[in-house]
């Protein structure tokens, strides 16, 4: 990691593979960010979305510099583009490209959340 600690602010769903995969890439780099839920908060959707200008997630904000619309490994390989982090050839501990199934969809929908450890990626 560069000598100065990056401020990250993500914009996460509860529960979706494309958010566990940033979610992953920062416990990769052992990275602190805040984390916004934008299911049990609207008012971070709406912040995302004044940000972002679009309504699709995660958004990763990194000093400033706001991603939108991005998995794990776009962020990864923004970061290391960048110089916010150096690659390191640690696998990241969930899949960091990868979407939740149409169920878990179809149940965040309904304002039912899965429990973490029942999360099904897609490959």
């Amino acid at each position: 990691m560069s000598e100065s600690t990056p401020k990250i602010t993500a914009y996460l769903k509860t529960y979706c593979g494309w958010s566990e995969g940033v979610r992953a890439v920062m416990r990769k780099y052992q990275l602190p960010f805040e984390e916004k839920d934008i299911i049990k908060n609207p008012a971070f959707r709406w912040e995302m979305e004044t940000k972002s200008k679009q309504g699709l997630s995660p958004c990763v904000e990194i000093n400033g510099h706001m991603l939108a619309d991005i998995s794990g490994d776009e962020v990864e390989q923004w970061m290391v583009d960048n110089g916010v982090v150096q690659k390191i050839d640690v696998a990241a501990d969930a899949p960091t490209n990868s979407s939740c199934t149409d169920e878990q969809h179809a149940a965040m929908a309904r304002n039912e959340f899965p429990s973490i450890s029942k999360i099904k990626f897609l490959s």
